[in-house]
């Protein structure tokens, strides 16, 4: 799937199920709490805290998709097209960061 096709997916899905958006702040703060759960299970998963029996359920990508799915929402009722978007990003940085991390000793 394409990131345009998500974004028209997602749209498609709350008009239909969702009945609307909720309003862009309200989606914000949902970022934020979905991005929090990633958080959680990668800081337990892989860094240094230990995990609760309860949070070894959760999968991470199912976790990743319902952020994804928020910020999707947030481009969609922003008017935000995430694909040049993301394309822009990556000029940006190729520009700016060509052979920086190549020469970074701490990444050899």
């Amino acid at each position: 799937m394409t990131i345009e096709q998500a974004q028209k997916l997602v749209d498609e899905w709350i008009k239909k199920h969702g009945v609307r958006y909720f309003n862009e702040l309200t989606n914000m703060a949902m970022l934020a709490e979905e991005v929090g759960e990633v958080a959680r299970i990668v800081a337990r998963r892989y860094g240094e805290q230990s995990e609760k029996e309860s949070d070894k359920a959760k999968d991470l990508g199912e976790e990743m998709a319902d952020v994804l799915f928020v910020l999707i929402c947030l481009a969609n009722q922003t008017g935000v097209d995430l694909n040049q978007a993301l394309l822009k990003n990556l000029e940006k940085k190729t520009a700016r960061d060509s052979q920086r991390h190549h020469n970074n000793e701490k990444l050899k």
